[in-house]
Formats: structure tokens, C-alpha cells, sequence
């Protein structure tokens, strides 16, 4: 499949799919929650769906919480930090022959905006000047050091296979065999990161109840809000790109292009939001312990035989 760039009006139907995206990641997420069923909350039994519909209203009418000498600035940096750099990252992630920034080095752009996390989530926590959100914040830069290195060596193997830092490249390199499936290790690595991004299931220790919620222990309200809708947001950009790089993007039979990259965004979203309850959190040394032990070796891996199969092609 062949992408090209779109019109600089683009952006405005681009960030709209994304946001619709993470409200599907949201609803999902309630309707996987059973423990919510029968905690006889405001969730209302059978109909989980709409428990995010009203959460977001209650956020709208909640006053933002005030602490003592605050860093405001940093504060609401951190706050939306979260949710632009998902803005930034579907920017380059193809809806079927379509993306609205092609860039010639879309894959060193994703990697670059999502180490930008590591100052937005700790400015956060920093932010409110206060325990739990700082604990939070310092949380989430320790894991970053663990999943970094092998997210950016899961980037590299499909750009040495398609011969390009280009994500419309490497969507029409997979003509024929989608890569997930010679390499699967830097599939599933890429998918981990993405977790982590969006400080989701095992990687929840930054917004974890041991420390009353962390980075979001003081954000009430919009503050709240934001933060929430750019976990999901993450989640949804992170899942888009796992297909263009490694599922083939829009291609597929019978459905529009654009059709096959939302459906199997979908898939892949609700894959992600399905685990959260299903692993245990992990703490952030244990995280970087997997990682340079484990996750980094077997992406390198990977990148090898990817590598050896790419010169012996020729």
C-alpha cells in the first residue's frame, strides 16, 4: 500500500480519530472492569460503557485542587504534556494511504516525541509540590530507563527491513507478509513500550494506589482529565503505530485502507486495555531488570536476524 501525505487541514479529523480512539479505549476499559460491576458504584450494571461518558462529566464540574506553593507552569506543562505528545505521535502514523505528516524520518520522530514522556510525566509530578505526585513522577523516569533502549531497538527492526526511517516505507514494505510475523520479538517489545507510554497495566507503578495515585494524586478536575485522556491517548497513538510498522497498515481485503487501520488499531487497543487487570504492576527496578536483562538481548536479537535476512535478499 502506497502513503502519501495529506493537506495541512488533515490535522484537525486526525486529532478527532485519536481522541475518539481513546474514549474506545476508555469505554473498553470499563467494560473489562467485572470489579466495577459488582461494587455497586455509580457504574451503572449493564452499562459499563458509559461510565466514561460519566466520569468525564463529573471532571468538567470539579474544582482543580490547590496545594501548597505549587510550580503552576510546570504543573499544567506536565498536565498536557501527556496528551500532545499522542497529538505529535498520530501525526505520523498512516490512516490507510493517508498520514498527515510524512516525513521522511516518521520513526525518529515517534521515538523522539515519546522521550518527551519522561519530562512531561515528571513535570506532573513535580508540579503540584507534593509527595505522592513526586514519588510518581521519579516512578515513571526510573521504568523509562528499562523499556527505552528496547523500544527504540523495536523501532529499528522494520526500518532495516523496508531500508527506511519512513512509516509509509515500511507499511508498503509489508506487501505480501506483515512483519509481525518474522519478528515477533520486536512486535511484542514495541507493544510493551506502548503499555508503558500510557503508564498502563504492569507499568501502572507511577499512578499506583501505594502511593495514593501518584502523579494524579492532586490532579482533580480538567487537570485530571487530561491526564487521563492522554494515558488513552497514548495508548491509541502507540496502537496505530504497532500497525503501520508491524501489521501491515491499511492493507487487507475487501475494506478501505482506512477502514483495515482503524479496525486493526482497535484490535490491538483492546489487546492492550484487556491486560491491565491481567498482569501484576511491577516495581520500576524489576522493570528495568526485564528490560536490560531480557527484552533488550532478545530485540537485539531480533534486529540481527533481521539484519542477516536483509543482506542475504540483497
Amino acid at each position: 500500500m502506497t502513503v502519501t501525505g495529506a493537506p495541512m487541514w488533515a490535522v484537525v479529523p486526525a486529532a478527532a480519530v485519536l481522541l475518539v480512539m481513546a474514549l474506545a479505549a476508555a469505554v473498553l476499559d470499563a467494560v473489562f472492569d467485572t470489579a466495577a460491576a459488582g461494587g455497586g458504584g455509580t457504574a451503572v450494571h449493564g452499562r459499563r460503557w458509559s461510565r466514561p461518558l460519566v466520569e468525564v462529566a463529573r471532571l468538567m464540574r470539579q474544582r482543580g485542587r490547590t496545594t501548597v506553593e505549587p510550580d503552576r507552569l510546570l504543573w499544567r506543562i506536565g498536565t498536557a504534556g501527556p496528551l500532545v505528545a499522542a497529538l505529535l505521535m498520530a501525526a505520523v502514523v498512516p490512516v490507510g494511504g493517508t498520514v498527515v505528516a510524512d516525513l521522511p524520518v516518521g520513526i525518529v520522530w515517534f521515538n523522539a516525541v515519546d522521550v518527551t514522556l519522561w519530562a512531561a510525566v515528571w513535570l506532573a509530578g513535580w508540579g503540584p509540590n507534593s509527595v505522592y505526585p513526586l514519588i510518581g513522577g521519579y516512578r515513571f523516569v526510573a521504568q523509562a530507563l528499562g523499556y527505552e533502549l528496547p523500544l527504540m531497538f523495536a523501532l529499528t527492526a522494520p526500518a532495516v527491513a523496508a531500508g527506511s526511517l519512513s512509516v509509509g516505507e515500511v507499511v508498503r514494505a509489508q506487501q505480501g507478509l506483515w512483519f509481525a510475523v518474522w519478528m515477533p520479538v520486536a512486535f511484542v517489545v514495541f507493544l510493551g513500550a506502548v503499555a508503558a507510554l500510557g503508564v498502563w497495566g504492569p507499568f501502572s507503578s507511577p499512578v499506583g494506589r501505594d502511593a495514593a495515585g501518584g502523579v494524579l494524586a492532586e490532579a482533580a478536575g480538567v487537570d485530571r482529565l487530561l491526564l487521563l485522556t492522554g494515558r488513552y491517548a497514548l495508548l491509541a497513538a502507540g496502537s496505530g503505530m504497532a500497525v503501520a510498522l508491524f501489521l501491515g497498515g491499511g492493507a487487507g481485503p475487501w475494506l478501505p485502507g482506512w477502514a483495515w487501520s482503524l479496525l486493526k488499531t482497535l484490535a490491538v487497543l483492546a489487546a492492550l486495555v484487556a491486560l491491565r487487570r491481567r498482569l501484576p504492576v511491577l516495581r520500576p527496578e524489576r522493570i528495568v531488570r526485564l528490560g536490560w536483562l531480557v527484552a533488550l538481548p532478545a530485540v537485539l536479537l531480533q534486529l540481527l536476524v533481521v539484519s542477516a535476512v536483509v543482506v542475504a535478499k540483497g
